[in-house]
């Protein structure tokens, strides 16, 4: 395939996260528990659809030859998302209370998980950021103009 497989994929759990964070900011303000609920599953979602664009954007990453001068920046982009990922897989870890075959359960996250999703949002606006400097600040997975 010629058109690389990353930059659709990181919308989803983009999009997955940021709305968990905001859900969380909500429900410090109305009633918590619908929102907190949506929350986890859209954190759940996002760190699912996180590991497919992983592998999508680590098969790119092999694609840059060495010496390459957005090599750094690449690397860089990984470990942020790498930590977006644990950041928000943490947050959600915080809020299962108990897990049994088939079912678990949720309790309203406390103020570490709160600070873990908002600290995962930041790493996700830095990731994508990066993100964005790869491909247009140095054209990576960009076709070649004639």
């Amino acid at each position: 395939m010629k058109h690389p497989l990353h930059p659709m994929l990181v919308h989803f759990p983009i999009a997955a996260w940021l709305m968990a964070t905001v859900l969380d900011g909500a429900a410090l303000v109305w009633p918590p528990s619908l929102l907190q609920t949506f929350a986890a599953l859209l954190m759940l979602v996002g760190c699912a659809t996180g590991l497919i664009a992983a592998a999508a954007g680590f098969v790119e990453l092999l694609k840059l030859p060495d010496g390459h001068p957005a090599l750094r920046i690449a690397n860089l982009h990984m470990a942020l998302a790498l930590v977006s990922w644990c950041l928000y897989a943490g947050s959600l870890l915080l809020r299962v209370q108990g897990i049994q075959l088939h079912q678990f359960s949720l309790v309203a996250p406390g103020a570490a998980a709160l600070a873990l999703s908002g600290a995962g949002l930041l790493a996700v606006l830095a990731t994508g950021f990066l993100g964005g400097t790869l491909v247009y600040g140095h054209g990576v997975g960009a076709s070649p103009r004639p």
